[in-house]
């Protein structure tokens, strides 16, 4: 049984994000965690406490968290925030803040 857990509207890039993602899916859980606590991208943090969620709602449902590996992690594209940026001689430039979804299934080995 698949354990899921979603982090909405992260203030990151998509692409930036995907980049630490890939590095752990397919692994344990906890191994999974120890290396995203030693990654400097920022990505990493909010990827971390959403494994942490998915382990949390696993524990809830009583699974072995000891076979829990990370099967399905991705990152989609969120929407973007649209401020305005002011430029000289009374101008003003568009400023594009990205998000994205980070979503996380956990699954026992097989």
């Amino acid at each position: 049984m698949p354990y899921i857990a979603k982090h909405r509207y992260a203030p990151m890039a998509a692409h930036k994000a995907r980049r630490v993602v890939n590095t752990v899916r397919g692994l344990p859980v906890q191994q999974a965690l120890d290396q995203l606590q030693f990654q400097p991208q920022r990505a990493a943090y909010f990827t971390r406490l959403v494994i942490k969620s998915a382990l949390a709602n696993a524990d809830e449902k009583e699974a072995n968290l000891e076979a829990l590996v990370v099967s399905t992690i991705r990152v989609d594209e969120g929407p973007s925030m649209k401020r305005f940026w002011a430029r000289g001689r009374g101008r003003a430039d568009t400023l594009q803040i990205q998000t994205c979804h980070i979503i996380v299934e956990l699954d026992e080995k097989q």
